[in-house]
């Protein structure tokens, strides 16, 4: 990967960089595989879900569709260039995507089951891949990147969000 320097911080508005620093030693199949977050989720009672810390932050439940639109976003991409198609792995408009969603009319066990689906089909694309193809190297950003890495960084993405939700959300439920 070029252009990233292994010694320093990044924060969630660097992007690509920040996510993949969540998980850059951990192996790509064990991080897809991983029951972790499901499990968490799963701990999520409805109330919960429809919590938001502050004024104008998201609800558990839109964060967790917002994990998985991310998700689904991110292996399109991861796709076209597993397929050497020529494009900016570009970003997104976020709050557009969950402003016009219903994350918050559906019960938490739907948004777990739609994360889980979204998951079983990535790892179902991900299996499909060889160790040539996880070498080809896009853009994201302004940083070069092999499509492993990329991969990885969406559940980095993933990683911060859960880290939020447990930080801040439970927090001051407690």
């Amino acid at each position: 990967m070029e252009k990233i320097s292994r010694t320093m911080e990044y924060k969630p508005e660097d992007g690509f960089p920040y996510y993949y620093s969540l998980v850059k030693d951990d192996g790509l199949y064990s991080l897809f595989s991983s029951p972790s977050t499901l499990t968490f989720l799963k701990s999520i009672d409805e109330e919960k879900g429809n919590y938001s810390y502050s004024s104008g932050k998201w609800t558990i439940k839109q964060v967790v569709g917002h994990i998985t639109d991310h998700e689904r976003i991110k292996m399109f991409r991861a796709f076209q260039l597993s397929r050497k198609e020529t494009v900016e792995l570009w970003g997104y408009d976020q709050n557009l995507l969950v402003s016009n969603a219903r994350f918050e009319e559906l019960r938490m066990k739907q948004l777990i089951t739609d994360i889980s689906s979204v998951r079983k089909a990535s790892v179902s694309f991900i299996n499909t891949l060889s160790e040539k193809q996880l070498k080809i190297k896009g853009m994201a950003q302004e940083h070069q990147v092999t499509l492993e890495e990329f991969l990885k960084s969406i559940i980095g993405h993933e990683r911060h969000h859960i880290n939020i939700i447990k930080e801040k959300y439970f927090k001051e439920l407690e």
